[in-house]
């Protein structure tokens, strides 16, 4: 996954060499030759990465490239960012004979910075004119054209086993089922649409097809076209007339093979003019997709349902129909998720009923499945092959998110889940990979991950708008796309599904976007370019060489672990712009030399014991947000006065002891001056 690592270097180089432009003095033709060559190369990097992707094992040699490429985008901010520290704390002082010939030191350190820099930068420079020129062997499409890799390839889709079900194999959807029929048999003469929305392998299909197999007779042409992407608005209106011709036995004209578009919607809307249509289209992507077909059907009592991944496309259905229903699908309940695990898992048992001797484990099983009917059936009919002894299945569900990834009857299930990230532009890719830097079914302060967007640099500022703003645009648009949902009961707080966080854990893994550090892979490989720590093994930064990282996560850990690794900071880790400690109560302190670490961005001890910021603090002049909130903190150091980028300021906390926690009242923390604060959000 190249794209996101290049075109997140291309947006970071653009304000460089143009508002920042002194920052690259002395290299700056060099930093232009390489953005202007990664502008290039970036125009095809989506299908390069789909191609590595379908390619896998085959595909050796494009993996290698799109792994090169990354690796040089890394190296490129590396020395991008070294050089900009080290021009901006080398400096002049203002005044006197002293800082004169301190100038004339820094003029010598600067030039020879420059001239190491610009020899390094010089040889990344001849490396991506390599990559660029290897690119031709691959036969790259760009992103102006139809990315090849989004042809239709050969894989076992599991979802068309939904076009063949019978209803007593189906479980779960009898209500919505019966809610849809009765609004589509509505005596109305009026268009209406419904829009089926869910997570993939929600059961959008299967729901949609009982539908469809219930009130077709009911119509006097009907018709089930298979979206998905990408498509051609001709070909599609031409299956179109194919399908509501043979639903009434007509032959379609043979004419309509030359016809253009606009033809051929004046072909359908003719046919359908005076009889009672009912078209279901499945996974539809594209939200202009409505806009290639609202012209072909006319106002005469048709009904027409859309099975789709994003809501975005129901909105866009109601700027022309006065009639859209959302019906927006939810998880199984545990019970009828148990049921169809059944169904499928114990074919041979009689009634397919659950062994008593692995009832715990298959209700452990299906509870990990949250709900999702795709996830529920390919388990259940990969464990149905299986020895139906209680060992076999707890081995199996203690390894399950490694069998998702890994097991050929499993991968398709991911791979489904998958299909909506690579729907994603670049930096909503970047958004979405974030959700697997916090543990599994952990739930998320919108807050906390809109400010990280922003001091990691993933937020495109917009005309008109703060960068608060546009996160927050965002987050709705991968919730809207089904990809992020809203906590039940907690309106501030969000998680993904615990299948599409085993995706999105190995996506990240894979682009080196971070690597997360547990109990069970406690070993860091020195790649990543983010730490997550979930487990309370040895201090990390004393052994490893971890100078590339930029952010650093931790989640709880013992005092002694914790007290090591943030001593540790300043010198392992300079280039660091996120570090967040929260909820890690046993942290009591940060570094005296914290200020050293230049380019950070976001710092957060929320719900830690820290009780003093060091004077050093106000050395970060890059900080954009620092989080002090619950934690024993009462005043803060007069030299965060010097924080000019600071966005964000927290710091009340509960309680007037020193016991954290403490739900007394609501305390302060007491600042000397905030005029100096100008570019503080409400």
């Amino acid at each position: 996954m190249a794209e996101t690592a290049v075109s997140y270097l291309i947006d970071k180089l653009i304000p460089l060499l143009t508002e920042e432009v002194n920052l690259l003095r002395g290299v700056h033709g060099e930093v232009l030759e390489i953005k202007r060559e990664l502008v290039f190369i970036r125009a095809f990097l989506k299908d390069a990465d789909q191609k590595a992707e379908v390619e896998g094992d085959n595909g050796d040699g494009l993996k290698a490239w799109v792994e090169e490429l990354r690796e040089v985008a890394f190296k490129i901010e590396d020395v991008i960012d070294v050089y900009i520290y080290h021009m901006t704390i080398n400096r002049p002082d203002p005044h006197g004979v002293i800082a004169f010939l301190h100038k004339i030191g820094r003029f010598v350190t600067k030039l020879k910075l420059q001239r190491h820099i610009a020899t390094q930068i010089q040889k990344i420079n001849r490396t991506v004119r390599g990559i660029k020129k290897r690119s031709t062997s691959y036969g790259f499409d760009s992103l102006q054209q139809t990315p090849m890799s989004d042809a239709p390839q050969q894989w076992n889709d599991p979802r068309r086993a939904a076009y063949f079900l019978r209803e007593a194999e189906v479980v779960g959807i009898e209500s919505p089922r019966n809610k849809l029929i009765e609004i589509l048999k509505t005596h109305s003469p009026e268009r209406i649409v419904i829009s089926i929305v869910g997570l993939g392998g929600s059961g959008k299909t299967t729901l949609a097809k009982q539908v469809y197999n219930y009130v077709k007779r009911d119509f006097d042409c009907h018709a089930w076209i298979a979206v998905s992407e990408p498509y051609s608005a001709k070909e599609l209106l031409r299956n179109l007339i194919r399908k509501v011709y043979a639903a009434t036995e007509v032959s379609a004209p043979v004419t309509i093979d030359t016809m253009d578009e606009q033809s051929l919607t004046e072909q359908l809307i003719n046919y359908l003019q005076n009889k009672k249509y009912f078209i279901v289209f499945d996974d539809v992507w594209n939200k202009e997709f409505w806009g290639d077909v609202n012209f072909a059907f006319p106002e005469n009592g048709g009904r027409i349902v859309i099975t789709a991944r994003k809501n975005e496309v129901a909105s866009f259905c109601k700027r022309s129909v006065s009639s859209v229903h959302v019906h927006l699908m939810e998880p199984l309940p545990p019970d009828n998720a148990m049921e169809l695990f059944c169904k499928r898992a114990f074919l041979s048992e009689p009634g397919r009923c659950c062994p008593a001797n692995l009832e715990y484990w298959s209700r452990k099983i299906v509870a990990s499945c949250q709900g999702l009917p795709l996830a529920i059936v390919a388990i259940a009919g990969l464990l149905s092959t299986k020895s139906k002894v209680p060992f076999e299945w707890q081995k199996f569900y203690a390894t399950l998110s490694s069998e998702l990834v890994n097991h050929s009857d499993l991968k398709s299930t991911t791979r489904i889940l998958s299909l909506s990230y690579y729907d994603l532009p670049y930096y909503l890719k970047c958004c979405i990979l974030y959700f697997g830097i916090f543990p599994k079914g952990y739930s998320v302060r919108r807050g906390r991950l809109i400010r990280q967007w922003i001091a990691e640099g993933f937020v495109k500022p917009q005309k008109n708008k703060t960068l608060e703003v546009v996160a927050k645009e965002y987050l709705s648009e991968l919730i809207d796309k089904g990809l992020v949902e809203n906590e039940e009961g907690k309106a501030k707080r969000c998680r993904v599904h615990d299948l599409l966080h085993v995706v999105i854990s190995q996506k990240m893994e894979e682009s080196r976007f971070c690597q997360v550090l547990s109990d069970e892979s406690p070993t860091f490989e020195g790649v990543a370019r983010r730490l997550s720590i979930i487990c309370s093994s040895d201090n990390i930064l004393q052994t490893t060489e971890i100078s590339r990282v930029r952010c650093l996560f931790m989640f709880n850990g013992d005092k002694e672990m914790l007290n090591s690794t943030v001593n540790a900071l300043a010198t392992s880790v300079k280039l660091l712009k996120v570090l967040d400690f929260e909820d890690t109560p046993c942290l009591d302190h940060l570094p005296e030399d914290i200020g050293d670490l230049f380019h950070l961005r976001y710092l957060s001890v929320r719900r830690t014991k820290v009780k003093l910021l060091p004077n050093s603090i106000g050395k970060l002049v890059n900080l954009e947000t620092l989080d002090l909130s619950q934690s024993l903190f009462y005043g803060i150091p007069a030299s965060i006065n010097r924080l000019s980028k600071l966005r964000h300021l927290f710091g009340w906390r509960y309680g007037n002891n020193t016991e954290l926690f403490s739900f007394d009242r609501v305390r302060g923390i007491k600042i000397q001056r905030i005029e100096c604060f100008k570019h503080l959000q409400k």
